[in-house]
């Protein structure tokens, strides 16, 4: 592997150290802004590149028991181990079971909805729009949240409405100041509750605003790896 990456050297040609390769991809991944599923800065080591390897040499047709000589596994099953699944396998499985399912299932259902139930299948979704965003619930399933919207993780919060979330958000800390002051423990609790969804929405927006904003990594130059010319001594 480390044959593959070369730099010129003078007249020849030398492999990059391993910890140059780890220091240029790590100052890529802190220039993207890429985290993981917790929040982290992503890091990336060398058996995450051998899942990307073989993942993109199987998906494009390489034969496994090929990639398996590649990688150096004795057991083909390690080498489809690696292969990681990509969203690709998970739509054609998908419409796969679909395809199946649709073939078990009688004729009749698959009819043309009448005027009326299509009027009540686009009114379930107008009825989904709310003063912060709109609600994720399935089709014909009922709120089962009693309508706490601010409390209810399938609210999609609009940016839009984000200046009336945050007056939300104020107005509740001083109803839990009122409540306090007051001595009304039971209503600070429920309060609290609203409070803690209310920051979580405002956090989702600032997410999302996050993630339509590209950061702009620049043109990459490696001006120490460029060709050089020795000249030869005449003899």
């Amino acid at each position: 592997m480390p044959l593959l990456f070369q730099r010129r050297f003078g007249l020849e040609h030398r492999a990059i150290p391993a910890a140059t390769i780890r220091e240029w991809i790590s100052g890529a991944l802190d220039g993207a802004d890429v985290t993981d599923v917790a929040g982290q800065p992503l890091r990336f080591t060398p058996h995450d590149f051998r899942r990307l390897f073989i993942t993109d040499a199987v998906l494009h047709g390489m034969p496994p028991h090929i990639a398996q000589l590649v990688a150096g596994h004795r057991d083909i099953n390690t080498t489809m181990g690696y292969k990681a699944v990509y969203p690709d396998e998970v739509i054609n499985g998908h419409r796969a079971f679909i395809a199946r399912r649709r073939a078990l299932r009688p004729s009749t259902e698959y009819r043309v909805p009448t005027e009326q139930e299509w009027e009540e299948f686009l009114g379930h979704f107008e009825r989904r729009k709310l003063a912060l965003g709109a609600c994720g619930r399935s089709y014909a399933t009922p709120c089962i949240h009693e309508h706490a919207c601010l409390r209810c993780p399938l609210l999609r919060p609009d940016p839009a409405h984000r200046a009336r979330l945050v007056e939300i958000r104020d107005n509740l800390h001083a109803r839990i100041a009122e409540a306090r002051r007051e001595g009304w423990l039971g209503e600070v609790d429920g309060l609290q509750v609203s409070l803690t969804g209310a920051r979580q929405k405002l956090t989702q927006l600032d997410q999302l605003a996050n993630q339509a904003t590209s950061t702009h990594l620049g043109m990459p130059r490696f001006p120490q790896i460029a060709g050089r010319s020795v000249p030869h001594p005449p003899t």
